[in-house]
This record gives C-alpha cells, structure tokens and sequence, in this order.
C-alpha cells in the first residue's frame, strides 16, 4: 500500500506527525469528539469513538484524544497513537506541563497584561453543557493573558490567552463574567455586539483559536512546539480593523 492509499486518522490538517502523536489543526465547527459513546458524528479523527476510553478506532488506526476544543474553537489538537503514550501526554495535561495559548478577540480592553483566577462549576441541563462562575470558593480556573491590539472605534481587543488549566468553556466563562466577552460567542457573548461586528466585520464565528501548543515530547523528551496558522476568516476580520496577530 502507498502512503496515498493509506487509511487516514483524520481530515484536518496534519501539523505534526510521528510514532507516538498527532497533532491537527481542528476547524470550527467539527467536534473534538462525538457526544455519544462509540458515536459516528464528525469529528476530528476518523473511526467510532469509545467515550469512556477516549479513542478513536478507524481504518488509519487507533488515536486517543489528550484535550479538548469547543466545537466553535479552531487550532491545535493532540492526539497519542498508542496507550501508553496517552497516559504520559494525559499526565502532562493534568500536571499543568503543557503550554496552550490562545489568540481571541474580546468586547473592550481588559487591560495590557494579567491573571485571571476563578472558580467554575459546570452543569448539564436539557442536554446542554454550562460553566458558571462560583463567588466565595477557591480558584480552579487560571489564565494568563496578554493584549496584543486595541480598537478604540470599536471597542474591541486583540488578545493572547495562556491557559493554566483546561475547564469546560474555560475561557468564553472567564471573559464574560469579566464582560469582556469573545466575538462570535453564541452562548455567553454579547449578542448585541455579536450581529454588530457580524455586519460591519463579516464575523460569522466565534473568535477563539488555540495557536500554539508546547510541551515536551513523551517519548524523546525533547522539546515539541507546534502552532496552527490563524484561519483566513479570522485574519480577515483583523484585517478590516487594521490588526495584525
């Protein structure tokens, strides 16, 4: 069989690839992984899904998910190819070893630099998954961020996210409780601003991408840092307010 005629893990993006990992670069709106055990929904490798194992079981082999990304984020996305190595890359994930940054696009200017530290609890209702802000309890939630741009006409701002930890809607919960909510949040945005910049920007989604993953390979050890390309809607939305990331 020729490498064309191979079986494929996955339809994204490859942005790295060895014997122990895979690394995609997600779209939005494809799923992490389907929302039923052994489920056939689309997402970003091929195959059944064990939910309770997570893993992928396709005709291009077996590939266990290590993270997350909301269906609407776009970006990088690791995957291990064996189970030993998903234990170690999970191990990483847990132990905060693992560097994630973001680029968003949020309502006003949260300021140049900072942390934002918060206690969130998630919930399922009606088949729907919610995070919320918990006042009065100790943090679970960290971020660090950076502002990159600020359109004052506007109001909006250019901004990289370092995740310390990986909470369900994480970062869309951390900025709108602050009311700096992202672009194109369809759940915990400003619905307002939202049709507004979908009108004069052409912003049709939402405005988070993980760009950037760092950490140290799980077999080698060596230093691994991959980063996926901002996607052309993204760019050209930045384009219009004159920003660049």
């Amino acid at each position: 069989m020729t490498p064309a005629e191979t079986p494929a893990l996955t339809t994204c993006p490859v942005l790295h690839r060895d014997r122990f990992v895979v690394i995609v670069n997600k779209p939005a709106g494809v799923l992490s992984h389907p929302n039923t055990n052994r489920g056939t929904e689309k997402a970003a490798f091929e195959g059944r899904y064990d939910l309770e194992n997570q893993c992928f079981d396709g005709p291009g082999g077996k590939v266990w998910l290590i993270h997350r990304l909301d269906q609407d984020t776009s970006g990088v996305l690791l995957g291990a190819l064996d189970e030993k190595t998903a234990m170690k890359c999970r191990t990483m994930f847990e132990e905060d070893a693992v560097q994630k940054e973001y680029l968003a696009l949020l309502r006003g200017n949260p300021g140049k630099e900072g942390t934002w530290l918060d206690h969130l609890a998630t919930s399922r209702e009606k088949g729907r998954v919610r995070t919320g802000v918990v006042k009065g309890r100790p943090p679970n939630a960290e971020l660090d961020f950076q502002t990159l741009a600020h359109h004052a006409g506007e109001r909006v701002s250019l901004v990289r996210l370092d995740l310390i930890t990986g909470k369900t809607h994480q970062i869309r919960v951390q900025a709108s409780s602050r009311q700096h909510h992202l672009l194109g949040d369809d759940v915990y945005g400003h619905f307002e601003l939202n049709r507004k910049l979908k009108k004069d920007l052409g912003l049709k989604r939402l405005f988070l991408h993980a760009q950037r993953l760092t950490m140290k390979h799980p077999a080698s050890g060596q230093h691994l840092q991959v980063e996926a390309p901002l996607p052309e809607e993204l760019k050209g939305v930045l384009g219009k307010l004159g920003m660049e990331a």
